[in-house]
């Protein structure tokens, strides 16, 4: 599940109503490296293990799948313990439920509305309390293979990155050809979004191949639905080479930046793109397409990968 249903206050103009709205899911995860703290991610709790896979490869922490010797998602121990706790409590109650039945009836009406309240109070805390527990522990088969401790990867737009110097950054190998009619269709694909028409709070990448989607991620963060979609490709095998990124939000250098250590040679966005990653995009022979919408599109580098069909 990547939405959770809270309750709001909704306003229309002479009113305030109590109401409820469907919210994305952000959750931090914790990721060691070889026994050490690499980084904390804020990301929707769904493909975890694409989602390492693709930022250990974007990071060039490994270079093939096979560069991991393991790797677990898991809870940590506190969860684990309030979990039993709720269970052991759940399950004395009911043994006791008919013994006391008779004898705390009236009691137990009046406290009812309190412990409805209690409850709902420790169902939100156990929610909360599942959203800071996730961790990812990845042993490579290079020991020393490490990330930089301690860095954390926001949500939002303006979350850390991993900059590198364009100059040294690897160019695109690829001899792939596409056409408009071909951007405008698997954009289309890629919008359609019943996690977006529901929360309107979710980016979405989708990875294409010369035989149409391979796959279409959501996140709350654009940087972690692409490294997502590049740790599927891995898991599946796919030829970057050969492969188009759609993007729901804007192109970034980071975006850029990830298409080029994946060797993706197409990176089209619905949104704009900055100065920076048309810059890194024109020396590295990445083609950048944005403000792809309706029957219009612009076209900013690597236009010859493009025909007008």
């Amino acid at each position: 599940m990547m939405y959770s249903t809270v309750s709001c206050i909704k306003y229309d103009p002479g009113s305030m109503v109590p109401s409820s709205h469907e919210v994305v899911i952000e959750v931090p995860l914790a990721i060691f490296v070889n026994g050490r703290h690499a980084l904390t991610a804020m990301v929707s709790p769904t493909l975890l293990e694409e989602f390492v896979t693709g930022l250990l490869y974007t990071e060039r922490i490994i270079r093939k799948l096979e560069d991991i010797e393991s790797l677990h998602i898991e809870e940590n121990r506190e969860r684990s313990r309030e979990k039993n706790k709720d269970e052991n409590r759940d399950e004395n109650r009911d043994e006791n439920r008919d013994e006391n039945r008779e004898k705390n009836r009236e009691k137990n009406r009046e406290k009812n509305g309190d412990e409805n309240r209690e409850k709902n109070r420790e169902k939100t805390e156990r929610k909360t309390d599942d959203a800071i527990t996730l961790s990812a522990s990845v042993l490579t088969k290079d020991p020393f293979s490490i990330m930089l401790s301690g860095k954390t990867v926001l949500s939002g737009c303006g979350g850390d990155t991993s900059y590198l110097d364009a100059d040294r950054l690897p160019k695109i190998q690829s001899d792939m050809v596409t056409n408009v009619s071909t951007i405008k269709t698997i954009m289309k694909e890629t919008l359609v979004s019943d996690l977006h028409t529901r929360t309107g709070g979710i980016h979405i990448i989708g990875l294409f191949g010369p035989e149409g989607k391979i796959c279409v991620i959501e996140d709350i963060g654009r940087h972690n639905a692409l490294d997502r979609a590049i740790g599927y490709g891995l898991k599946h095998g796919v030829d970057f080479s050969r492969t188009i990124v759609t993007c729901s939000g804007r192109i970034s250098s980071e975006m850029v930046r990830k298409c080029l250590m994946a060797n993706i040679p197409i990176i089209a966005s619905r949104g704009a793109t900055t100065t920076l990653a048309i810059s890194m995009a024109e020396k590295a022979d990445l083609t950048v397409i944005g403000f792809v919408r309706s029957q219009k599109m612009n076209i900013y580098t690597g236009v010859e990968r493009v025909r007008n069909e």
